[in-house]
């Protein structure tokens, strides 16, 4: 103490220490709504493609026409997702995170996530399904895990 004003170095470092943790939890809990709001994305993503597919699938029902011969979903539905970086041979040779691409070994439109988690969809051709709106055979499944949501750290 010099001139009677105490030594705060002490309270300094305290309050240092628990704004840092502080912080810690927020940055913690604004990842996982980053997380959250990506996969909400991808979730819009998908369902905007169905309803389109349904469209092109309705008007070729309504007017004739030609499928596509492709079983690329994006030339189904005539409309890249965004960001698309188009068909790739394997997942491996698509660079980046955060993006859409049709996996061509696996016949699948892949989203990958900025964490490097990978969600795939293949276009269907069946009579129905439970959770998938067909239209003349064709639908838009969702592959891999069961779930509709990513596990959670």
């Amino acid at each position: 103490m010099a001139g009677g004003v105490p030594d705060r170095k002490l309270e300094f470092a305290v309050v240092t220490i628990v704004v840092c943790a502080l912080l810690a939890f927020l940055l913690d809990a604004l990842d996982d709504t980053r997380q959250e709001v990506e996969e909400a994305a991808v979730q819009a993503e998908i369902a905007a493609l169905r309803i389109e597919l349904l469209d092109r699938l309705a008007h070729r029902e309504g007017f004739g026409g030609t499928p596509p011969a492709s079983d690329n979903p994006v030339v189904w539905a005539g409309r890249r997702p965004t960001p698309y970086v188009g068909e790739v041979d394997t997942p491996e040779s698509a660079v980046g995170r955060g993006i859409w691409f049709y996996a061509q070994d696996g016949k699948t439109l892949v989203y990958r996530f900025h964490s490097g988690e990978e969600w795939r969809y293949r276009l269907t051709r069946s009579t129905g399904g439970d959770s998938v709106a067909v239209l003349g055979g064709i639908g838009l499944a969702r592959v891999g895990p069961a779930t509709g949501t990513r596990p959670r750290r």
